[in-house]
């Protein structure tokens, strides 16, 4: 099946996701970070934060309620059976911190077949509740034989 390339600058619904202090405390322990601004609420407040601060990478688990419905959306037809990963880069603005609200908007950002296989290409935006940019990722994800 050919790549649909007509749905490229497809923008999805925005998702929310509240960020809780038990859930990038997990996520640090998880991923071996020690660093106790992930942690221990008192050190993140006595580097002047609210509450812990969310590790970079945490960026995945406030994005994904965003990007899962672009992955699986019939018009794209990504074919999961043969979906490999082909990459992610993020970049980062302000720190995210325990009590934010994230909103995640994911659009299509290429569609194109090389090599007989297909590559998407997401772009996620994700903003805290003052406007700000936390983070912009792109996600590639490669199907084989498309």
């Amino acid at each position: 099946m050919p790549v649909n390339t007509a749905a490229i600058g497809k923008t999805f619904a925005p998702a929310t996701y509240a960020v809780g202090r038990e859930k990038i405390r997990e996520y640090a322990h998880a991923v071996g970070e020690t660093n106790p601004l992930h942690l221990d609420v008192d050190a993140a407040r006595a580097r002047g934060y609210d509450d812990v601060v969310a590790p970079p990478m945490f960026a995945v688990v406030y994005c994904l309620p965003s990007v899962w419905p672009a992955l699986f959306d019939e018009e794209i037809g990504i074919d999961f059976g043969h979906m490999v990963h082909g990459g992610q880069e993020f970049v980062w603005g302000p720190v995210v911190v325990a009590g934010e609200e994230i909103t995640t908007t994911t659009s299509l950002k290429d569609a194109s077949e090389r090599r007989g296989n297909g590559l998407f290409v997401f772009e996620s935006v994700s903003v805290n509740p003052a406007g700000d940019t936390v983070c912009t990722g792109l996600w590639t994800n490669i199907v084989r034989g498309v």
